[in-house]
């Protein structure tokens, strides 16, 4: 889901890859050391950082500025491709599993009008899957086991599927607020020059990037710089941003394995129905 909580941290995750573009075990862009994180410095670290000569820039949001811009709820959005790491081969009446298994598949075996389905657990191998797909449809009718394959003798269809669970997402609102992106550095010099750097790139592109494929879009509204003796080596700027957001909702979804399905046998000259 995205949260405001997602806002801050994307835009101190963006700040990071501004001022570190080698990774942070690598020197910053300016030279000094950063501090980069959400909320608010705390008047004793942030004395102690500046006299060392280390910058901080914090991300705070401003309650005030929320504005709830939601008209319609969308219909949920399959996000994921996830592809099943299981197979089943069918060759005449002869089903043969295959691949590797593992928690998020279901795997079926339609026979005629009798569907044996087994979700996948941890564990499980081809062997047992067929196994338990057996065991059912050996109360239905005649079904022979042998290892990954599952034979069914006179069965006039067989049809074997494997899917895996899918991730569905809906946004359930969508917000307006601001977000004030602040410089705390021991210089003028220092502080205009973190300011422009991070305030250039940011304006490169106008989405922020949020888990889950999610857009942010961003725009910078305002800008002030604070020169007031608050403190004799505290030199700040606060640039605010203007980001429009989802809420958006993931949930785990199972995926259909057989639906109203049809076949025509061989022998026959009319179109059947695989379910009663």
């Amino acid at each position: 889901m995205a949260d405001q909580s997602d806002v801050e941290a994307a835009l101190v995750t963006a700040i990071a890859a501004v001022l570190y573009p080698e990774g942070v075990a690598a020197p910053s862009l300016i030279g000094n050391q950063c501090r980069i994180f959400r909320g608010w410095p705390t008047a004793t670290a942030l004395n102690a950082d500046l006299a060392a000569g280390v910058v901080n820039v914090t991300v705070f949001p401003d309650a005030s500025s929320h504005h709830d811009l939601t008209r319609y709820i969308d219909a949920p959005q399959i996000i994921s491709n996830n592809v099943p790491t299981l197979g089943i081969d069918v060759v005449g009446t002869t089903a043969t599993i295959s691949g590797v298994a593992g928690p998020g598949q279901v795997a079926g075996i339609l026979v005629d009008n009798i569907a044996a389905v087994h979700r996948v657990e941890t564990g499980d191998t081809p062997e047992l899957i067929a196994a338990t797909l057996g065991a059912y449809l050996r109360t239905r009718r005649l079904t022979i086991v042998a290892g990954a394959t599952v034979t069914i003798p006179n069965a006039r269809g067989v049809i074997g599927r494997v899917v895996a669970d899918q991730t569905a997402q809906r946004e359930t609102r969508r917000q307006r607020q601001t977000f004030r992106v602040t410089m705390w550095c021991p210089s003028p010099a220092l502080r205009d020059l973190v300011s422009s750097t991070i305030d250039q790139s940011l304006s490169e592109s106008n989405w922020l990037a949020l888990p889950g494929g999610i857009g942010a879009f961003i725009r910078a509204v305002a800008s002030k710089v604070f020169d007031q003796s608050q403190n004799a080596n505290l030199y700040r700027r606060d640039i605010i941003y203007d980001i429009e957001y989802p809420t958006t909702i993931s949930a785990t979804l199972p995926s259909m394995i057989f639906g109203n399905l049809n076949f025509t046998p061989a022998d026959a000259g009319s179109v059947l129905t695989l379910l009663a």
